[in-house]
């Protein structure tokens, strides 16, 4: 197989991959594998810093420390600035302000340079003996990694900055194998947003990061096990005071550690050295800063332990917290790729300590190592302000609940100190030297961010079957305004063909199937993606439009048009065409789900039980004809002034009619979704529900019984006709109880008056599916009536007489086509129904007709309370 043929096949996979990109289940494997990726990455970082620093130690105690490490840090630090500087400048620092930049949608590159860049220098300079961790320039690397991951896959900006905060958690959890603390941190600091998918990637990359590092062993943070696994924590009320200032000096010295820090770096700034000279520099003071203190200075790592340990005298504790204090500082003001948060451990274990001895020695009692885990958690959040991170992060290496009290209590009393020193995060103020303001307070989402395709797609889609030939697709095209169309075989999207599609055919013979010229699983996007994702992938494969599909079922239409359309509007201020979710949505109390089997969906709102079997059985019949599902919807309204989400319901008789549904559901082998909805309005709970699941056609009851002052059909029909985008069949039940749909076994005949247009030309594609409930096969007789005024001269009989005939063949049944010439179309149809005893009268009618021919007193609502049979009301869909 050669190269090109493997290239072509990688990106028919990835086109394959991008028909689910925004879905859950590709994210959370994205995210698993970003974690394993922070792992492996961990483990070199790890095993690169322990070689080179050896090296150095080893070279240091043969020729002399005072000549080896100076010069070692100049060598390693000068390398590691130049190595950034000409390959990757964004790689320097610890690596978390470039990445909370970037989770605030700054253009802060990451990428796998940025990765390999910062993976180098981070061994070098560490190597070379700088006094910095190696966890923070993990957690860059980790959004790095997952950055460039993002950019192979095909995706959106929204779910490229989630797998970026999912890389950062899984970084720091490699680093110390503390999953938990990695997604607070993430959460608490870096990205502060707690949304589904965030959640969901980060703790999953996060786990997957802390599993796989503590099987390679990339995370000991060589902490001693005398330290991590005490058996004799305790916190007793007696040494609060202690805890209390072990949190104040936290506090204080944190505060002054971050101002140090800063100050130090506007130093920097005005030397203007090159990044190269500076880091290189800054290592060779460091190197001759540790030369001049005792022996276990050298080793970074001996030097860590003997402090956390605490096995040394205060006096040298002491000068081992001014020294790495005051060291760390000088490192990292040179913007050299290492991290705060392994010396603000150290230092905080070694505060820990020195308040653990002051204990004993006024008590003669205490717990040192106790004090000394205290303090790591003390000194962390006054240094990056995260006690929640903190408290979790300290009890995640220790595991034992004992420690939680204390840390609780010096870890806040540290917050609330250094917040009075020194107002806010470390990495903020960074951010803000550099020109970057991020407003916490915020949603941080664009105007696109924030709707959905479903409130801006068109529903109404123009769809051709996969049987379709090119004559018969040439033939749509040519009288139709769309230049798309998707392809359903099956109920199922299988393809889309387009104008441009149809150009590339030269001398195909017009009895070409379609399946062969269409675009085979086209690019889909979910219901519930956000525009920005639409926008990203109609750009990425430069389409003029997207299929909106729920599950496997198309549900509408998406093209740039429409989002040009939204954009302009919100610019205008005006964005009364979006179908925005109202102040007080209805709140889901019950609901059940059947299979997606169906093209679309039935929605039945049930109010009446003795009437609900009518209802199912006409919505059955339409359903299994045109291969629809149901949803059964019961409404419980409450008070305005309580909360739908909050006020309790009895939902037990509902929940039994919405059971009998599902049972004749399964008696006419149809789907038969269910829900209980709470809301104020019941005329709102029916428009979120045909908004968030798609309904193709709603069946009403109307009782012209129940009358309301004002209202034509009643205040929620009426509402309804307005508003409702989908198709509406308004049933008013016939009074006697023979009337259809109860007695079936009879011969009857049906009026279906016709007066031209759409809708009741959809009145009459119904009849097949409603007139199939009859057991006899000549009954219903249907009479298609078109009443004629007396003054008109030449009443177009022909065009009545054409369709029945057209009826008849469609239906096998008798359609008799009868003109009538009268004054009043009401008077003429009540007359002929009931002199016929019709047993349903059929009408189309439009919104607009509807509303105005009933104000005037006119035809449907006449003639539906002046006859006794069933009568059905037929509007076609609303545009968008």
């Amino acid at each position: 197989m050669g190269p090109h043929l493997i290239f072509q096949r990688f990106n028919r996979w990835l086109k394959s991959f991008a028909l689910n990109a925004t879905d859950t289940r590709y994210a959370l494997v994205e995210a698993c594998l970003i974690g394993v990726l922070s792992a492996i990455a961990a483990l070199i970082l790890k095993q690169g810093v322990g070689w080179l620093g050896g090296q150095r130690v080893a070279l240091a105690n043969q020729f002399g420390g005072i000549v080896v490490l100076p010069l070692g840090g100049l060598i390693f630090g000068y390398l590691a600035g130049w190595l950034i500087e000409t390959l990757s400048p964004t790689a320097t620092g610890g690596g978390m302000t470039q990445v909370k930049a970037s989770l605030a949608r700054y253009p802060v590159p990451l990428s796998l340079r940025v990765a390999v860049i910062k993976l180098i220098g981070t061994i070098l300079v560490l190597g070379g003996g700088l006094t910095l961790g190696r966890r923070a320039p993990t957690v860059h690397i980790g959004a790095a990694l997952a950055a460039q991951l993002s950019s192979w896959v095909p995706t959106s900006p929204e779910h490229r900055r989630q797998m970026i905060a999912a890389g950062a958690a899984a970084g720091l959890a490699a680093g110390f194998t503390t999953p938990i603390a990695g997604v607070l941190f993430v959460i608490e600091e870096l990205m502060r947003d707690v949304s589904g998918l965030t959640l969901e990637t980060a703790i999953v990359a996060s786990f997957t990061g802390a599993v796989v590092s503590q099987i390679l062993q990339s995370s000991t943070f060589n902490f001693p096990s005398s330290l991590l696994e005490l058996p004799d924590i305790a916190f007793s009320a007696s040494e609060i005071p202690f805890y209390l200032l072990l949190g104040i000096l936290a506090g204080i010295l944190g505060a002054l550690f971050n101002r140090g820090l800063l100050l130090s770096v506007k130093i920097q700034k005005y030397l203007n050295l090159p990044l190269s000279w500076r880091i290189g520099l800054m290592g060779m003071a460091s190197g001759l800063i540790i030369a001049m203190l005792p022996p276990f200075f050298r080793d970074n790592t001996g030097l860590r332990i003997d402090l956390v340990q605490g096995e040394l005298e205060w006096s040298r504790i002491l000068l081992a917290f001014v020294a790495h204090f005051f060291l760390t500082i000088l490192a990292y003001s040179a913007n050299t790729p290492g991290g705060l948060f392994g010396p603000a451990l150290v230092l905080g274990s070694a505060l820990g300590y020195l308040v653990g001895d002051l204990e004993e020695f006024f008590t003669g009692t205490g717990t040192e190592s106790t004090y000394a885990l205290a303090g790591m958690g003390a000194f962390f959040t006054a240094v990056v302000r995260v006690p929640v991170t903190a408290i979790v992060f300290v009890f995640e290496l220790n595991t034992d609940f004992n420690i939680v009290l204390p840390l609780m209590v010096t870890c806040a009393v540290s917050y609330i100190v250094a917040e009075s020193v020194s107002k806010g995060s470390l990495y903020e103020h960074m951010l803000k030297a550099r020109g970057i303001y991020i407003n916490e307070g915020a949603t941080g989402q664009d105007f696109l961010s924030k709707l959905t395709a479903s409130q801006v797609m068109q529903s109404q889609v123009e769809t051709l079957s996969s049987d379709f030939t090119l004559d018969e697709v040439i033939q749509a095209m040519s009288t139709s305004s769309h230049r798309g169309f998707p392809v359903l075989s099956e109920s199922k999207l299988v393809g889309i063909v387009t104008q441009t599609d149809l150009a590339k055919l030269k001398k195909v013979p017009g009895y070409t199937p379609l399946w062969e010229f269409m675009t085979l699983k086209p690019i889909t996007v979910q219901a519930e993606a956000s525009l920005s994702d639409v926008l990203y992938l109609l750009n990425r494969y430069q389409l003029s439009r997207l299929p909106v599909t729920e599950g496997s079922k198309l549900v509408g239409i998406i093209t740039r048009t429409d989002i040009i359309r939204i954009e302009a509007n919100h610019l205008q201020g005006d964005d009364t065409t979006i179908n925005e979710v109202v102040p007080d949505p209805s709140y889901i109390a019950y609901q059940t789900r059947a299979p997606l089997v169906g093209v679309g969906r039935i929605l039945l709102p049930l109010t009446n039980a003795n009437t609900a079997s009518s209802l199912f059985k006409i919505s059955a019949a339409i359903a299994e004809q045109q291969n629809q599902e149901i949803e059964c919807l019961e409404v419980i309204t409450i008070p305005k002034h309580s909360d739908p989400a909050q006020t309790p319901v009895i939902t037990q008789h509902s929940r039994q009619l919405l059971q009998r549904a599902e049972r004749l559901g399964r008696q006419h082998q149809i789907s038969v979704h269910t829900q209980i909805r709470v809301a104020h309005d019941r005329a709102q709970a029916i428009l979120d529900t045909i908004r968030e699941r798609h309904i193709n056609l709603m069946v009403l009851e109307w009782n012209p019984n129940n009358k309301t002052p004002g209202s034509v059909f009643g205040p929620v029909i009426d509402i309804l006709i307005r508003k409702a985008t989908c198709e509406l069949v308004i049933i008013k039940l016939g009074q006697e109880e023979e009337s259809y749909p109860h007695s079936l076994d009879k011969d009857t005949t049906w009026l279906i008056p016709v007066a031209g247009g759409p809708n009741a030309k959809r009145a009459i594609e119904l009849l097949p599916g409603l007139t199939q409930l009859y057991t006899r096969p000549r009954s219903p007789i249907i009479w298609l009536c078109q009443v004629f005024s007396p003054h008109q001269p030449t009443p177009d009989y022909q065009s009545l007489e054409a369709k029945a005939k057209q009826l008849k063949e469609e239906l096998e049944r008798p359609v008799i086509p009868l003109p009538i010439r009268s004054q009043s179309v009401t008077d003429a149809i009540v007359h002929l129904a009931e002199s016929e005893s019709c047993d349903v009268v059929m009408l189309g009618v439009s919104r607009e007709g509807l509303l105005t021919q009933v104000m005037q007193g006119n035809i449907p609502k006449n003639i539906a309370q002046q006859v006794k049979s069933t009568m059905i009301l037929v509007r076609g869909k609303l545009d968008n």
